[in-house]
């Protein structure tokens, strides 16, 4: 079987030391958009995913098919490699064996799994509750094993730090590292003295988090390559603007009964986007 060239070229960037900034998608339009821009990796989002494919709230209401199909999906469309949220791994450990096989058949090239307790919950949200350390452990040892490809990367995230403090989320932390993780996430640190002290002490390739509204602080890239961190996710960036631009566009609608003079600017070249061009080709070489 053969292995996966867009998980090869993110493992080199992060060798290089090249730091990697990933936009949060979650349909087949933001995929796109995002795919075009020439950034190094793009981030599925499970907030995103569910919000666009059920309506819903991130607290664990989709399932592993659910989300196997979205992340096969935007891999089908894009050609910069995908870190893909896949939650506790839908279960136990033949799930997260599942899960692991799954994601990679999709194409994806970094699978991100958490130690919630299911259901999970989004990091930024109270209430969040993880299992034993010692589960979690297990669940890496498993996700690595079960990869059939070494270049896939598995990226193991700890949401202790909100109930049990950030002593309890950096001991997480060294044990994910020493059980095989690729890379390491420690979720919704509260200040930047708490990620500068993340950076200081974790040195497999570390992940930082920098949601809109959320408890992270937002730290400029730079910085946090200096504290020692190798990628950041900005998973809520792209479906806030998004909302709110619909929102605005919406209402103008709503109260002047046209479209003509809203106040919002509009993606001009859908057509191209969503490769029409192509499909016009298909029908001159085809059509009867």
């Amino acid at each position: 079987m053969a292995g996966n060239p867009k998980a090869r070229a993110l493992r080199d960037r992060l060798a290089r030391d090249e730091f990697i900034l990933a936009p949060g998608i979650y349909d087949g339009i933001s995929a796109r958009v995002a795919d075009g821009m020439g950034f190094p990796a793009l981030y599925m989002t499970g907030y995103g995913a569910t919000a666009s494919m059920l309506g819903l709230p991130d607290a664990g209401l989709a399932t592993y098919s659910d989300m196997v199909g979205r992340a096969e999906m935007i891999c089908s469309v894009v050609a910069t490699p995908l870190i893909a949220d896949a939650d506790t791994g839908y279960g136990g450990l033949l799930n997260v064996q599942r899960t692991v096989r799954g994601y990679e058949a999709a194409g994806v090239a970094a699978i991100q799994i958490e130690d919630q307790e299911m259901p999970k919950k989004c990091g930024h949200t109270p209430g969040r509750r993880v299992v034993p350390a010692e589960d979690m452990v297990l669940k890496i040892k498993v996700a690595v094993e079960a990869r059939r490809h070494g270049e896939t990367m598995i990226v193991a995230r700890t949401d202790a730090r909100t109930a049990h403090g950030l002593e309890e989320a950096l001991r997480r932390a060294r044990l994910y590292e020493e059980a095989g993780a690729d890379v390491i996430f420690v979720e919704s640190p509260e200040s930047e003295a708490e990620l500068e002290r993340i950076g200081k002490e974790v040195s497999k390739p570390l992940l930082a988090n920098m949601v809109e509204f959320g408890k992270t602080p937002r730290v400029e890239a730079a910085r946090l390559k200096q504290w020692g961190f190798d990628l950041a996710i900005y998973p809520g960036l792209g479906f806030s603007v998004a909302a709110e631009a619909m929102r605005m566009a919406w209402s103008h609608l709503k109260e002047q009964g046209t479209s003509i003079g809203v106040n919002v600017p509009q993606y001009r070249n859908m057509h191209e986007l969503m490769g029409f061009p192509e499909v016009w080709d298909f029908e001159k070489r085809w059509a009867q």
